[in-house]
């Protein structure tokens, strides 16, 4: 009873302040107010953002490879890499420490473990693109061929073959695991300099295709590791000539 006469009370002053007829002021108090778009109560209304809706890093951007590439090698797109490694404190781990996690933890073989921790250090700031950890900097590139596996590691193993598409480069193989993996000493002095150590991944495609995958790596400085790189480039086109050649 008392909340009625409270409310006819409104409508009454309403109505010997607008002139308006009992009905008219009625339905203006019962009518809920347009909130103005921008105001704080519209701000309030409105849903607020969760983690999902907000906009996200572009992890890809920073690690240096997209998404697509890496969940289709090892499963997990960088966001979710970068939750599990930061579940397991790897931004206050060393390179190897957090390539042996990738490894061991989540059963990424060797080339794949090394990716996701040179990416996840990348993203979390602790190395500069194309820098080390360690503050030397590396060239790397990557290459598709229509031959088997097999063939390409030969390419790269067998000394005379290796200088042809080199042009004569000096290199030295320090180690070799057939038909997976390759550590060469680079001797040579020519344009680029002496120094550094290249590791060479390979990975069949299928029976006709592989691919391989390169990292100069020890070099003092950008500079050195972009003319590197350019130098990659042309030598693996000269490769690609090669077995076409042949």
């Amino acid at each position: 009873m008392t909340r009625n006469k409270d409310f006819k009370r409104l409508v009454r002053a309403r109505m010997k302040k607008t002139g308006e007829a009992y009905t008219a002021a009625r339905a203006q108090i019962t009518t809920k107010p347009k909130r103005k778009s921008g105001s704080a109560d519209t701000a309030d209304a409105s849903p607020r953002p969760t983690a999902a809706s907000s906009t996200p890093t572009n992890y890809a951007k920073l690690a240096g490879m997209s998404d697509d590439s890496v969940k289709a090698k090892t499963g997990c797109p960088w966001d979710r890499w970068v939750r599990a490694l930061d579940h397991h404190g790897a931004a206050e781990m060393t390179h190897r420490e957090i390539a042996a996690l990738v490894n061991t933890k989540y059963k990424i073989d060797g080339w794949w473990s090394q990716t996701v921790a040179v990416g996840y250090e990348r993203i979390k700031g602790l190395r500069a693109r194309g820098q080390r950890r360690n503050g030397t900097y590396e060239a790397t590139k990557s290459r598709t061929f229509d031959v088997p596996v097999t063939s390409l590691f030969d390419a790269w193993a067998n000394a005379t073959t290796r200088r042809r598409w080199l042009n004569g480069t000096s290199v030295k193989v320090r180690t070799a695991t057939p038909p997976k993996s390759m550590r060469l000493d680079w001797t040579d002095d020519g344009i680029n300099g002496r120094g550094g150590i290249v590791a060479v991944g390979f990975t069949a495609k299928g029976k006709s295709k592989s691919a391989v995958a390169l990292a100069h790596t020890k070099l003092p400085d950008r500079e050195t590791a972009d003319r590197f790189k350019q130098y990659w480039s042309e030598r693996l086109d000269t490769l690609s000539e090669f077995f076409t050649e042949s």
